[in-house]
């Protein structure tokens, strides 16, 4: 059948346009090499899947916390009076609205695709899939969007009261849409509330789904990585305009101190709720956990693995350095408890699901992970000693230091995205843990030509998008022509707590 499919669609795509100066038979061998090598639409899905939201998780985190932080930034205006707060609510805010409709482009295609590449998945669990989607989109996102409006257009226009009630519902809104999504993808991870009938999952219990164990320490990590790029973001534009020696040093001097605390807190509580999460994967998810640390069978102490070269397919180390007890410590809270191998769970998983491979790709989750907590401890690092100098008032002097933090505002996107990395490729084989397998959610008769054509095209539109975005952050976030169109704000009076 899908050889049928494929020939139909190479004849389907010729094109004699002289325009394109595409030839038939050169179209038709290449897409039959593509069927030589095995290239089958599973393989091609997923990965356009994976680089479509790797593109779209670019922006949401700095969306989350710049929202918050903008509106703290209105807020002490409001309170004080202080032009100064109004400058950087208005200067960062230009910032978030360009990562925000960047944010939204990218993220309108994710959707779009369970139709499309992912028919058989939404088919399965389009009851219970579509209901958290359909809430983010019809109520979180229409405010967002909204009060949006209201926000940029409303300067001047409201009352200051109403106006810091526009953006404060905008972050509200960005920040439950989060949620939302989140819960959809929780039950991928951990399904609750449905019962199978008909060969389908439908909801039984909606309230199951907004309890979802999953959600409430998937999103406290998801809310904190917000911040941690936020804090970031802003530290790094901030010393740049510092060391540039600005005659605004009074507006980045305090977007420097607000970035520093805001983004700590963001750091130091991804590290504490990172943990819980942790456990909880130990619970419900041991495969996953059994992968992040290649431990390829069960211990009691189990050893955290400091570095570890693996031979997967004999699923054994060639070389490893291990700590003794301390997985069984992050796991526990204690030096003793067991741990189970992938060996083990392998074959648990045999016993309770039938025969196949229930093994993620080990190589892929054990460096993703140590990726992800290696960035995350050098920007806690950072960030503790951004504060240090905040506190003993030196860090305008301290121009080495000032000079590295604009290359780390890319450390939260690095962290960002193996995160998410690990987090779904470790569900491997599964789709929907326990229920569904990936490759049975794929759409079958979507042929591999097609979803290649589709994957190109939104790699090459997502590619220039990220360099406009970034173009546009980089021109903006540099520009200080909007903090010369009034008094400056070194005449404003000092900051007010």
């Amino acid at each position: 059948m899908q050889n049928v499919i494929s020939e139909a669609y190479i004849h389907h795509l010729k094109i004699d346009d002289p325009l394109f100066k595409i030839n038939h038979d050169q179209l038709a061998s290449f897409f039959l090499q593509i069927r030589e090598y095995h290239v089958e639409s599973l393989d091609l899905a997923r990965a356009q899947f994976a680089i479509t939201t790797v593109y779209h998780f670019f922006f949401v985190p700095l969306t989350l916390g710049l929202s918050v932080l903008v509106a703290i930034m209105q807020t002490q205006y409001y309170r004080t009076g202080n032009e100064l707060y109004k400058r950087m609510t208005k200067f960062w805010g230009k910032l978030f609205l360009i990562n925000f409709a960047m944010g939204v482009v990218t993220g309108i295609v994710q959707e779009f695709q369970f139709g499309m590449n992912w028919s058989e998945y939404s088919r399965f669990v389009g009851d219970i899939f579509g209901a958290p989607l359909a809430i983010e989109a019809l109520m979180a996102f229409f405010i967002e969007s909204t009060f949006l409006g209201v926000w940029l257009f409303g300067w001047d226009r409201l009352s200051k009261g109403m106006h810091l009630a526009s953006i404060w519902l905008v972050a509200a809104a960005s920040n439950i849409s989060a949620l939302w999504i989140l819960i959809a993808n929780s039950f991928m991870h951990e399904p609750v509330g449905y019962t199978l009938r008909n060969g389908r999952a439908e909801m039984t219990d909606f309230g199951a789904l907004l309890t979802n164990p999953h959600v409430w320490v998937q999103y406290p990590h998801v809310f904190f990585s917000g911040m941690t790029t936020t804090g970031l973001f802003v530290l790094g534009i901030s010393a740049f305009h510092l060391v540039r020696n600005t005659q605004h040093q009074t507006f980045f001097r305090r977007s420097f101190q607000m970035a520093t605390v805001y983004g700590l807190i963001g750091a130091l509580m991804v590290m504490l709720v990172g943990h819980s999460q942790a456990q909880h994967m130990v619970r419900v998810q041991p495969m996953k956990m059994a992968a992040v640390e290649a431990l390829w069978n069960s211990e009691d102490p189990a050893s955290f693995s400091l570095f570890t070269i693996g031979d997967e397919p004999n699923r054994r180390d060639v070389f490893a350095v291990r700590l003794p007890g301390v997985l069984s410590f992050l796991a526990y809270n204690r030096f003793s408890g067991e741990v189970k191998g992938i060996n083990q769970i392998q074959a648990e998983y045999e016993q309770l699901y039938g025969p196949g491979n229930y093994v993620p790709s080990v190589i892929l989750a054990y460096w993703t992970f140590r990726i992800m907590v290696g960035v995350g401890v050098l920007m806690a690092a950072l960030l503790l000693y951004a504060l240090y100098l905040v506190i003993q008032d030196k860090f305008t002097g301290a121009v080495r230091f000032l000079r590295l933090l604009p290359f780390a505002i890319v450390l939260p996107y690095a962290a960002n995205t193996t995160g998410w990395l690990l987090t779904e490729l470790g569900r491997q084989p599964w789709i929907v843990f326990g229920l569904q397998q990936t490759a049975d959610a794929v759409s079958p008769n979507v042929p591999a030509e097609a979803v290649l054509i589709s994957l190109v095209g939104f790699t090459l539109v997502y590619g220039v998008l990220m360099v406009v975005t970034l173009y546009l952050l980089y021109k903006y976030g540099r520009d200080e022509t909007p903090l010369s169109t009034a008094q400056p704000v070194e005449a404003a009076p000092a900051p007010s707590y």
